[in-house]
């Protein structure tokens, strides 16, 4: 009875947790499908519309260059997620497998870095980024988030995992350490590559600072300071905003919902037998 009790208890903490959460995103959905003749800072808050109408999402696309942001958004937070892939799985192999002095010493000045706050290598950054001629680029946008500590231990982590019959095998087939790596690493660890890709595809995705920093063109804005831009360009008429808002986060949301059937666990060792 009393276990019953404390999961009773559980799920209806969970559950006013997940009402907190959802409540801000269900107003902004809510905002941004009312008509001028509502009022949306009524009390109560009435989230279901009086009168729905797609006309602020309409009015949102057709002012402003709303396609153009969400091009850039997109290329930028493919690329950067590409990139990530690519370069900290590199980093990750020979941190995980390879045995060589002073490994142990480089993975933990990688990872430290992690405790480095971005706003304190961002002028450094900046700098740089002006040296190589980066500013209002795609690539000068990409630049500071190309590799992450965090992906490289993700994917360490997940390297360390693979047995290493594999590799083995695959070594005695004639494979280079390249190949090892792309023939045989990368595929057992699809869902640590699937995470790492989440990850940075929202972060990448929601990036407002550097962005800001580095650009001052408009036809490189991504959506967040797209979305920014209307604070300004309609004089806070919040309905527009909230539907800026939604045109932002919802390829985030259709992106997790694609990718997250691919979060299973590995079956590298279903080829081994005890």
């Amino acid at each position: 009875m009393d276990r019953s009790k404390r999961l009773i208890g559980v799920y209806l903490l969970l559950v006013v947790i997940a009402v907190v959460m959802l409540v801000p995103l269900l107003w902004l959905v809510s905002t941004a499908f009312k008509s001028g003749a509502e009022n949306i800072f009524e009390f109560p808050p009435r989230l279901w519309p009086a009168q729905p109408t797609l006309q602020n999402f309409v009015k949102v696309w057709q002012s402003n260059p709303f396609g153009r942001y969400l091009f850039n958004s997109v290329l930028v937070a493919v690329l950067t997620v590409i990139l990530n892939l690519m370069l900290c799985s590199l980093a990750a192999y020979p941190l995980a497998r390879l045995e060589f002095h002073g490994r142990d010493v480089v993975f933990t000045a990688v990872i430290s870095t992690i405790m480095i706050p971005f706003q304190i290598v961002m002028i450094p950054l900046y700098i740089l980024a002006v040296q190589l001629d980066l500013r209002n680029t795609y690539l000068g946008i990409i630049f500071p988030a190309i590799a992450s500590a965090f992906g490289i231990f993700l994917l360490r982590q997940a390297f360390q995992g693979v047995p290493k019959e594999l590799e083995e095998a695959a070594r005695i087939d004639g494979c280079s350490e390249i190949g090892i790596w792309w023939h045989v690493m990368l595929p057992s660890i699809r869902p640590a590559l699937v995470t790492l890709a989440i990850f940075v595809f929202i972060g990448s995705w929601s990036d407002f600072l550097w962005p800001l920093i580095v650009l001052d063109q408009p036809e490189y804005y991504t959506l967040p300071l797209g979305v920014a831009k209307l604070a300004g360009t309609f004089s806070l008429d919040w309905r527009l905003i909230a539907a800026g808002s939604i045109i932002s986060i919802a390829p985030i949301l259709a992106f997790f919902l694609v990718m997250q059937q691919y979060i299973v666990p590995s079956e590298a060792g279903s080829g081994l037998k005890g």
